[in-house]
């Protein structure tokens, strides 16, 4: 337990997991409880050590030498941790170049942030706040992505360098994310969501994916139902498109990008759809849940990574006459405070 006093990512890397997981099914009820609902966690699945496939540290460059950790709890202070518990092993293995990268990237003043993805073809590295690419840094930048031997790697936005593309399995799919783009956090957790939401939308033909992100669910679901998935960037959407042009043996897919808190599908766009599922960011979906509620779609599989919006929007569910069945918690962030869950909702 040598960095839960220190780390702000791991907290509660002193106690034990039976007593994380009944602490992390606790905040789920207390949120519902916040919100007049009486609910129910059925099970609590946590992601074991090892595991975290895609994280964001932090760089900060030294007189001798550098940082990189994450953050220490409410704090802008770079934790160093040379044996990271949470991290996979092969993110772990490129730290001492992650640490040079670091040294070559981070201008004097500031810390760098630094993205990192595993896939199976490799590393997809990105940094962030890094100093201007001028030609020599360029060349020398795209020295240090051979030498690491990562996928990808993007510098302040621009590609600098890639030998293979950092696919991303996604069922029968495979997807090439942007650079930085959303991931589950560990492969355990997402194989735990998706079982989830295929079950929740059983037997559905036409199912809208909101929030879709790269294709995580939507193209899953291809295989039984066609799907309509939207998402806010368009980079993401394009990619999930891609992917599902390359997989053989898939429903119909259609995707869209568009903002969903600026214009959330309205229910006579949504009345086509037996099932729904809905990922939204920590805010939650407020203005979306009310027009699904609307539209009375059948089912709803929601995936939520904030109990308080979760409970908010579930509120508004339970009010419009859908039933919500036990919630199953879905731990990718062990010995932090950060929770996601996933239900669904059914209306006769």
């Amino acid at each position: 337990m040598p960095h839960f006093n220190a780390c702000g990512g791991c907290v509660m890397q002193h106690a034990s997991d039976p007593f994380v997981a009944c602490w992390k099914a606790g905040i789920v009820m207390g949120a519902l409880e916040g919100q007049g609902i009486e609910g129910e966690v059925a099970q609590v699945l946590t992601s074991p050590p090892g595991s975290r496939r895609r994280a964001r540290l932090s760089g900060r460059r030294l007189r001798k030498g550098a940082l990189l950790g994450f953050h220490a709890r409410a704090s802008d202070t770079v934790v160093d941790n040379p044996r990271c518990r949470i991290l996979t092993p092969a993110l772990m293995a490129l730290r001492p170049a992650l640490l040079d990268l670091v040294q070559l990237a981070a201008p004097r003043s500031r810390e760098i942030g630094l993205t990192l993805t595993e896939s199976p073809a490799g590393a997809d590295v990105v940094v962030e706040d890094a100093r201007d690419l001028d030609t020599a840094l360029r060349q020398d930048a795209a020295a240090w992505a051979a030498q690491a031997g990562v996928a990808r790697f993007t510098w302040n936005n621009d590609l600098v360098a890639q030998s293979e593309a950092p696919w991303q399995p996604m069922g029968r799919a495979r997807v090439v994310p942007p650079p930085g783009a959303f991931l589950q956090a560990t492969r355990e957790g997402e194989a735990a969501l998706v079982a989830l939401v295929l079950d929740a939308t059983r037997g559905a033909s036409r199912v809208a994916d909101l929030f879709s992100g790269v294709g995580t669910f939507a193209l899953p679901l291809a295989e039984t139902a066609e799907v309509h998935a939207v998402e806010g960037e368009a980079a993401m959407t394009e990619a999930l498109l891609k992917g599902w042009r390359g997989a053989p043996g898939l429903h119909r897919v259609t995707a869209e990008a568009r903002d969903l808190f600026r214009r959330p599908l309205e229910a006579a766009e949504l009345g086509r759809f037996d099932a729904a599922v809905i990922d939204p960011p920590r805010a939650g979906a407020e203005a979306q849940v009310a027009r699904l509620a609307e539209a009375g779609v059948r089912t709803i599989a929601y995936v939520s990574c904030n109990p308080a919006s979760f409970a908010r929007d579930a509120r508004v569910l339970l009010a419009a006459g859908y039933r919500m069945d036990p919630i199953t918690v879905v731990d990718q962030f062990r010995w932090s405070a950060h929770v996601e869950l996933a239900t669904r909702f059914s209306r006769a």
